[in-house]
């Protein structure tokens, strides 16, 4: 049984600049304490002008005031209830509050006033995802990509949906996708590789996590399931190097320290293991202790402790 880590990235953006009162709105330089500031200033003026609302609302999303941001997107639907837009936006700041279902309700909403938007159908589908309706994000996804087939991010929260559901081939035909739109995905090729590991693919799974770290060198959890793969593949040595980096760039990363523990008791490295699998107890793996008392006498771990079952 394995243990990789898999990802859901699934990132929502506020895509919104405002044009009117762009003399105003500090999006350029990325102040967005002085935008509110500016912001204020116009809503002083004019207390009825929605987009200003809608804008400082953008800004407060990215200064992480979610909250604000919410009493901002709500002011400028009230002023005007078909601001499709202002809909979408507050979407997003429910979300990052981990609110899904009021997050889909106003995706809903925007979707209703604009049918044509590729990044709400997308939003909707994530926010479906994290209320585990994966095959009703499957339709939002496929609506997105419908209407913008060039979206590598629909391609690849898709593919996450179909993995969930069981359906590996397709999760590794919509990563491939993502991957032709966008090369230098690193997160579609970890995921890739993680859709090969459970086809057994293990050589095309190496592979996988290898580009996902050329592309991104620090990607901790690449490195960790490249040495999943390598372990079952017999290449001890090869994932407890694997193993080894991925604690370097997280030293807190426990399932690393676990697993090198078994590599290093496959290569006769017994004392090594047993300090690796304290360390792994003393962050909070309750199997190391197990292993510790087991192996840390005469007996070998299994192939199915490699992969650090939890």
């Amino acid at each position: 049984m394995k243990n990789l880590l898999f990802f859901f990235v699934l990132s929502l953006g506020v895509t919104f600049y405002g044009q009117s009162a762009k003399d105003y709105y500090k999006a350029e330089s990325r102040d967005y304490n002085m935008s509110v500031a500016d912001l204020d200033k116009i809503i002083d003026l004019n207390p009825n002008y929605s987009k200003v609302y809608n804008n400082r609302g953008y800004a407060k999303d990215e200064l992480k005031d979610y909250i604000g941001a919410i009493a901002d997107y709500t002011k400028a639907i009230e002023i005007d209830p078909n601001y499709s837009l202002a809909y979408s936006n507050r979407g997003n700041s429910k979300y990052a509050l981990n609110d899904y279902k009021g997050a889909a309700a106003d995706y809903t909403k925007s979707i209703e006033l604009d049918p044509n938007c590729s990044l709400t159908y997308s939003n909707r589908g994530t926010s479906k995802i994290r209320l585990n309706d994966y095959k009703g994000s499957l339709k939002d996804l496929t609506k997105a990509i419908e209407i913008d087939p060039g979206y590598a991010r629909a391609y690849y929260n898709r593919a996450g949906s179909k993995y969930t559901l069981k359906d590996c081939k397709g999760a590794v035909a919509d990563y491939t996708k993502a991957i032709e739109i966008n090369p230098n995905y690193s997160k579609a090729y970890n995921n890739r590789g993680y859709a090969k590991d459970d086809l057994k693919d293990y050589k095309g799974a190496i592979a996988d996590y290898t580009k996902a770290i050329e592309i991104a060198p620090e990607f901790s959890n690449a490195y960790y399931n490249r040495g999943v793969s390598k372990a079952i593949l017999t290449d001890y040595a090869g994932a407890m190097a694997d193993f080894s980096i991925a604690i370097e760039i997280n030293p807190n990363y426990l399932k690393a320290y676990y697993n090198k523990g078994v590599m290093e008791f496959k290569l006769g490295q017994k004392e090594n293991a047993c300090v690796d699998w304290a360390k792994a107890g003393k962050i909070g793996n309750p199997q190391s202790e197990r292993l510790i008392k087991k192996n840390c006498k005469n007996s070998t771990p299994t192939i199915n402790e490699i992969v650090g079952i939890e």
